[in-house]
């Protein structure tokens, strides 16, 4: 017990060792993506902004050659994530919230689109950054799963101990009920706030966003029109890795629930039999000895495994979980297969 306790708490430290430095990790990367590119953006916005006052100041000459160039400046400011329809301290993307939300959608995947580093030293770097930190994150989104999942288990032991079956299945669907609301129907409510969209808009930015599809078309923080607080865009990359942390579990839960359906029909087999009713027979995981029946050879009982050499073969297993009195009493793996299927008594 001592061994496994001291086991038990050195895997919890190690958990908090890996949590924080992948927290030091993307405060790290936010610091160096400022530093990089904070600078270049501030004088990109002031180009833009001289550029805008001499059109309005040559507006009333305009012609088309100056309309093409002057939309073509708006393109590539657009392409570099400014807002020409702002004024250049309305906002920016590479204060240091901001730059923790962008470190956070490298790490994720997401890649949204609308941002990139502009400087050489920036991309070469984020480049380098992504390639530690992508795997890095899916470590910490495993560890994360695996933290969630022993305490489901622990909830799952306790459950049962007070009498409630099918446990396995509730505990997924409280999973999904908590973690729906928790990361898909509140978000959206305060996305409607903060960014003035529709629920409809900010449940599917929500969706998007933590499957990691990312398409770009909705960003939080991203209104020129709005002021946000400075703390704003970290906290939602916050909300993102935990978000895919927890969808990433529930696609595992349900997948793990499929397996689990699949493996218990597997060892299932029913025979019909001439009085319309079916026999439930239960393949054995040792072969049997052949009998002269060539269904004997492909299907054994729910006890075959522990059945006697001497009986070179075996009555099936009663819908019930009885078996016949030539063979074992060991039908305790058919009655829990059985029981998950929900058969009723054919006799």
């Amino acid at each position: 017990m001592g061994c496994r306790g001291n086991k038990t708490c050195c895997g919890h430290c190690w958990g908090w060792v890996v949590a924080l430095a992948y927290f030091g990790y993307l405060l790290i990367g936010a610091a160096v993506f400022q530093a990089l590119e904070k600078a270049t953006e501030t004088s990109n916005q002031e180009n833009l902004q001289l550029e805008k006052l001499e059109f309005l100041r040559n507006y009333t000459c305009l012609d088309a050659e100056a309309l093409k160039q002057f939309a073509q400046v708006v393109v590539e400011a657009m392409s570099k994530g400014l807002h020409p329809e702002g004024n250049f301290s309305s906002i920016t993307n590479w204060d240091f919230s901001s730059s923790f939300f962008f470190a956070g959608t490298v790490v994720t995947t997401i890649g949204y689109g609308h941002l990139s580093p502009n400087t050489v030293g920036g991309q070469v770097f984020c480049a380098f950054y992504a390639l530690f930190g992508i795997p890095f994150n899916v470590i910490v989104l495993n560890m994360v799963g695996k933290s969630i999942t022993r305490h489901a288990k622990r909830l799952e032991i306790q459950i049962r101990k007070k009498g409630f079956n099918k446990v396995k299945v509730a505990i997924a669907l409280l999973s999904l009920l908590g973690g729906t609301v928790l990361f898909l129907l509140l978000p959206p409510l305060v996305f409607g706030v903060l960014e003035g969209w529709t629920y409809t808009e900010g449940f599917y930015y929500a969706f998007i966003t933590l499957s990691t599809i990312g398409f770009g078309d909705y960003v939080v923080g991203n209104n020129p029109n709005r002021t946000y607080a400075h703390s704003y865009r970290g906290l939602v990359a916050l909300w993102i890795i935990f978000g895919i942390a927890w969808l990433a579990i529930i696609f595992n839960l349900f997948m793990g629930i499929i397996e689990e359906s699949k493996r218990v029909l597997n060892k299932v087999r029913f025979k019909p039999r001439q009085n319309g009713k079916f026999c439930v027979l239960m393949c054995a995981d040792a072969p049997i000895q052949k009998s002269g029946s060539a269904s004997d050879e492909k299907l054994g009982t729910a006890y075959g495994s522990a059945a006697t050499p001497e009986k070179e073969s075996a009555e099936p297993l009663g819908v019930s979980g009885t078996p016949s009195s030539t063979g074992s009493t060991d039908g305790g793996e058919a009655e829990i297969a059985l029981k998950a299927l929900g058969v009723a008594n054919a006799h």
